[in-house]
């Protein structure tokens, strides 16, 4: 069983799943159980292959029986041309889970009368019903019954008729009516008879297509009133809920990588919040999509899955010039990691597209989803309309946990309304790059304008993409402003000639001082031999002197004492 048929639906009216993408979520669980629903719309506006994808759906994945009966296409036209939609009405008849009977109704050999009734096709019906067991039945189209007739009583009685009788029989049916002038359907009476109305239109609006669901009516239940567009793609039909707006999402304080670290080490080194939004706007040509293609490696380098919405190059286009700056994409895309989309803008209407991004994004759950850039969506709409789109689809990702990086195209202020502006409200984080024109020169100046729950840079980098990929610079504040390119070289080149300068007279002073040094203390050194020369001559001399003296006083004490000698030898000569 599919996993559409898990989900829980709280209603107090049994409903049937329908098995249609989106739908019924839209219905809260499908369409009234053993009841009839009338499909109504213009012509081309998608309602037998509604009617069919129900049957199909239901053999596939309910394991419930279908019948379909038509009244204009033969079984072998109707096979072929479901078959691109990847449905086998041959082989679910074969396996006994479907039956077609393709009924000849010709309006010109029918006579109105008062005895007219459909009993013939309620035998038919019973026998196909009973042959296979089946629980859904599928009529297309009812006018080519009541088409010739014109006596409303008749055609209202025969209505509640065939409706009854498919409530008796127990079976979930769905009953195609062409849509009539000022009215829902081209008698106006089968709406009325119906517990649930569903209305297809395909609208054209400045040559942009858009196919848009509405449920008109559903009795005994709530449902969604608003117009909901919708894609019949090879996978059948696509419905987006869009009216589930309420902010009650988990958020996480995971930071991501955004792949480039000097834009990282703005956001506090931590890169953004994952499942965050962040809007990338500047004008033509000032790398926003290399800031995309960044993002997108920094994801598949962690492992995680990544998808690219291109609106205007190709991804042939977009693998090619990424790697002019280091950046293989192609090896994330053969790894399953990546997966790039382009298509026109004017490809589908603005809701398709909605349709179509939220379609992949259910099919490759990825972690991270780039669109490049979002301005192009205005060629189908008006900038209040992306800007509502883009809130629905940022809501869906947030809802998800993937992050999402939009880029968007900024024109000069005095020739369009800014988009960047529209819309920055509703994202996270706001980055912008700007030309920086000066000296002849055009550089590429990056700030944050706002990022929700951290710090960031103030300050204005100079954003450079060489051959070895993208970089932020310091720029110089002189004195007629911010300096960037060549006029940075320059300064920089100055400050590093003058710091040259600087350390040559320093290091010029330094040998001069080093040489008057190496002077001084030769001058000292000479000082110095020429005072202990002195001082030996001096200590000589003071010797000498001292060593004359200590000469005399002896030569002086020994006189003395032969003189004190002599005298007592005379003395004691005297006395003889």
């Amino acid at each position: 069983m599919s996993g559409r048929s898990k989900k829980n639906y709280t209603t107090s009216l049994q409903k049937t799943l329908t098995g249609i993408n989106g739908f019924d979520e839209i219905t809260g669980g499908g369409i009234p159980s053993h009841r009839p629903t009338l499909i109504c719309g213009d012509a081309g506006a998608g309602k037998t292959l509604f009617s069919i994808e129900f049957i199909v759906r239901g053999a596939l994945e309910f394991r419930e029986p279908g019948v379909i009966l038509v009244f204009e296409e033969k079984a072998e036209d109707l096979s072929l041309n479901v078959a691109s939609l990847g449905f086998n009405l041959k082989k679910l008849q074969k396996d006994g889970l479907l039956w077609i009977d393709h009924v000849h109704v010709d309006l010109s050999e029918i006579e109105e009368t008062g005895l007219y009734d459909l009993d013939g096709l309620f035998i038919r019906l019973d026998h196909a019903i009973d042959s296979i067991g089946a629980k859904r039945v599928m009529l297309d189209t009812i006018e080519n019954l009541f088409g010739s007739f014109e006596n409303e009583a008749i055609l209202r009685a025969e209505l509640r008729r065939l409706f009854s009788w498919l409530k008796n029989k127990g079976v979930t049916a769905v009953i195609t009516a062409e849509r009539g002038h000022g009215m829902l359907t081209r008698h106006g009476l089968e709406e009325y008879v119906s517990d649930c109305v569903i209305l297809l239109e395909h609208r054209v609006t400045n040559q942009i297509s858009t196919r848009l669901l509405r449920v008109v009516k559903y009795r005994g239940s709530l449902h969604g009133t608003n117009e909901y567009p919708f894609l019949i793609d090879e996978d059948g039909i696509s419905v987006l809920p869009v009216t589930s707006l309420l902010l009650k999402r988990e958020v996480a304080s995971q930071r991501v990588s955004c792949g480039i670290p000097s834009l990282d080490a703005m956001l506090g080194g931590k890169g953004f919040f994952r499942g965050s939004s962040i809007l990338v706007s500047g004008t033509a040509g000032t790398g926003k999509t290399s800031i995309a293609a960044y993002f997108a490696e920094a994801s598949c380098q962690r492992k995680e899955r990544s998808l690219f919405f291109a609106f205007e190059e190709s991804p042939q286009q977009i693998i090619r010039n990424m790697q002019s700056i280091k950046i293989d994409l192609k090896k994330y895309i053969d790894a399953g990691l990546l997966q790039i989309h382009s298509s026109r803008p004017t490809l589908y209407g603005l809701e398709s597209h909605l349709v179509a991004i939220h379609k992949k994004v259910k099919k490759f759950k990825p972690r991270t989803v780039i669109i490049d850039p979002i301005t192009n969506l205005t060629s189908v709409a008006s900038i209040s309309e992306v800007k509502s789109m883009l809130i629905r689809l940022i809501d869906f990702l947030q809802n998800e946990g993937i992050t999402v990086l939009l880029t968007a195209l900024v024109y000069d202020k005095d020739k369009s309304i800014q988009a960047d502006e529209g819309i920055s409200s509703i994202v996270d984080a706001w980055i912008q790059v700007r030309d920086l024109e000066g000296n002849g020169e055009r550089n590429r100046g990056i700030y944050i304008m706002k990022s929700r729950g951290m710090s960031h840079s103030n300050q204005v980098r100079e954003f450079v993409i060489t051959n070895n990929g993208l970089e932020l610079v310091d720029v110089y504040l002189g004195p007629d402003g911010i300096l960037v390119g060549s006029a940075r070289q320059a300064q920089e080149l100055q400050e590093a000639t003058g710091a040259e300068m600087r350390t040559y007279a320093l290091s010029r002073k330094d040998r001069e001082l080093e040489r008057k040094k190496l002077v001084l203390e030769a001058k000292i050194a000479s000082l110095n031999e020429e005072f202990e020369s002195v001082r030996d001559e001096l200590n000589k001399t003071f010797v000498e002197e001292e060593l004359k003296k200590v000469i005399m006083e002896k030569n002086l004490k020994h006189l003395t004492q032969n003189r004190n000698s002599r005298n007592i030898e005379n003395g004691k000569s005297n006395k003889k």
